[in-house]
């Protein structure tokens, strides 16, 4: 068939444009045209052979607003045809990057073959996509650039595994800029954080510390640390430890797990450390601890407060949080979170007066904090 089909769809208009127009932004447009009509467009087997002859002809132009009109338009499509997605990842990078980052046609094979045999910007690219299987972070974290890496680190949608993450440390271990990128993923194993401590900027330790689970005992060294270099807030530690259990006896037997400890994690919204803390000071069973701190009665939180030995002036503070708590059945999230402290403040430094001062300063200090780190997320929203 010729183009005749695809002429309907596309106008005559269009095709002329792309083959005669005066000046490489006009063809430029005509090319998105027909890019978005092609790819929003139900075509026959017959009528997509000739909108990818199409296609193909708009890879091979020469002139390079063209071709990248082409890439931007298709880059997450997945009727951009293997064989244009192929000529436009070895483009140029200003026609690749957007191809290599987003389009889903591409195989991990192929990805890995690009990161071995192209440049940063293709490396990079691949790196920054929103899914990164373990096999091409593999590819990346050996072959690829200082940059290509630390934009994978960073990225959560990047699949390390135990290899990558000792072949980027093997590799880049002295560079601050992708140690520091690892900070910003969601999670990371103990032993890598541990690995982390020493590497990073003092900026990015100070996040680290703050977001990211450490081993129990080197968060107790550092949270006794008098090096100027960030030192743990326990408390943080309280909300991201991937073992509760382990983590609360670890400060047990260092002498940590202290009245003041519980109540600052309290309202901060970490519940399970509290009730792991709990069980440990009461010698219960976690099950135990738990059924009793959330029994809707009035006596089962006091039951098992009474056997941890904490002071008794601080038993309305912390039945304050438990009952906040279920009154508004917080998200799990940052946001959550956040209003979850505000709200939990608010009542408790209303309704009585058993706080110590220290602790008072302490959880204020904190709520200024939150605020400070929710401004970006509001100001998103106003706009």
């Amino acid at each position: 068939m010729s183009l005749v089909t695809m002429r309907a769809k596309l106008t005559q208009d269009d095709i002329r444009r792309l083959v005669k127009g005066e000046t490489p932004e006009e063809r430029a447009m005509a090319a998105r045209k027909i890019c978005q009509r092609v790819d929003a467009t139900e075509l026959t087997a017959e009528e997509r052979a000739a909108a990818n002859g199409i296609l193909e002809m708009i890879a091979q132009d020469a002139v390079v607003l063209v071709r990248r009109a082409l890439a931007v338009t298709l880059r997450s499509s997945p009727n951009l045809p293997k064989s244009v997605a192929m000529r436009l990842a070895a483009d140029i990078d200003s026609i690749a990057v957007p191809v290599l980052a987003a389009s889903p046609v591409f195989t991990d094979a192929e990805l890995v073959e690009i990161i071995q045999s192209q440049g940063e910007g293709k490396q990079a690219a691949i790196g920054a996509r929103a899914s990164v299987s373990s096999e091409v972070v593999g590819a990346i974290v050996e072959f690829g650039s200082e940059r290509a890496v630390g934009i994978t680190a960073a990225n959560d949608g990047a699949d390390f595994d135990h290899a990558s993450y000792e072949k980027a440390f093997t590799r880049f271990s002295d560079s601050s800029l992708v140690m520091d990128s690892f900070v910003a993923r969601s999670s990371l194993p103990l032993a890598f954080t541990e690995k982390l401590i020493s590497q990073v900027s003092d900026e990015a330790l100070e996040r680290l510390v703050k977001r990211h689970a450490l081993p129990p005992q080197l968060a107790v060294e550092l949270a006794e640390a008098t090096r100027e270099r960030a030192t743990v807030d326990l408390v943080d530690q309280a909300g991201v430890a991937p073992d509760m259990r382990h983590f609360v006896q670890q400060l047990q037997i260092n002498g940590r797990l202290t009245p003041s400890l519980v109540l600052r994690a309290a309202f901060r919204g970490h519940i399970e450390f509290v009730e792991h803390a709990f069980a440990e000071l009461g010698s219960v069973p976690h099950s135990k601890a738990w059924l009793l701190i959330h029994d809707a009665g009035p006596l089962g939180m006091k039951a098992i407060f009474d056997r941890t030995g904490l002071p008794s002036r601080l038993f309305p503070a912390i039945r304050t949080a438990i009952d906040t708590l279920h009154s508004i059945e917080m998200d799990n999230t940052p946001e959550g979170r956040i209003r979850f402290r505000k709200l939990l403040a608010e009542r408790a430094f209303t309704r009585f007066q058993g706080v110590p001062d220290e602790d008072v300063e302490y959880i204020l200090s904190r709520l200024d904090e939150d605020a400070i780190s929710d401004q970006p997320a509001a100001a998103r929203l106003a706009g």
